[in-house]
């Protein structure tokens, strides 16, 4: 779990990679400073509430709906190091996908910003030393079933099947409110299932 665990950085091609860590420090100084409503999701969520694992990108929820965000998330992402380039946001938008990715200048990672109109329900905890928000567990889980839902073969899924088991195993989620949400989005048989291999 060398990738989570942050440390001292590595050598590639001659160059020091920064440490996962120091990436998020760097992320979550800056969301934090320009006043964004956020919280991470994907990977590093699943390790914050599950069993940590090893990922090159960072994905995280903005909330994109009050006055001024574009103008506070493009300085925040810019001061914290990542490759910004306004137009990838406004092709997110139009796109319907809502997804703008920017890579870190002073490491190999990535981040995958998620721009959200709705409010984001979300909970507090500390990651690399720093606290930040992460999507709740059950919103997590709710989106890892999506992803199960439509990945073919289902066996490229496998990933997404363990982050929820690993959720629901050693966090605290309110099982039966995503067993509503997840019968409404279609992805309730599929939760089904990975309940009964978690038995």
């Amino acid at each position: 779990m060398s990738g989570l665990r942050g440390g001292r950085g590595v050598e590639r091609r001659g160059v020091r990679v920064e440490a996962f860590y120091d990436f998020v420090r760097r992320l979550v100084r800056c969301l934090e400073g320009a006043g964004l409503d956020y919280a991470f999701t994907g990977a590093l969520a699943a390790s914050f509430y599950g069993v940590p694992r090893t990922t090159v990108d960072v994905d995280v929820v903005v909330v994109v709906a009050d006055g001024g965000w574009r103008g506070r998330l493009v300085s925040a992402l810019g001061e914290a190091g990542l490759a910004v380039d306004g137009k990838e946001i406004d092709k997110a938008l139009e796109s319907g996908y809502r997804i703008a990715r920017f890579r870190d200048g002073r490491s190999i990672y990535y981040v995958d910003v998620i721009l959200s109109e709705a409010e984001i329900e979300k909970r507090v905890g500390t990651v690399a030393g720093v606290q930040a928000f992460f999507q709740t567990p059950e919103d997590l889980i709710l989106a890892k079933l999506r992803m199960v839902k439509v990945t073919v073969p289902r066996e490229r899924a496998l990933k997404d099947v363990e982050d929820v088991k690993a959720i629901l195993k050693f966090g605290r989620v309110d099982v039966e409110a995503v067993k509503k949400r997840a019968r409404r989005e279609g992805t309730l048989t599929i939760f089904e299932e990975v309940i009964g291999e978690t038995s």
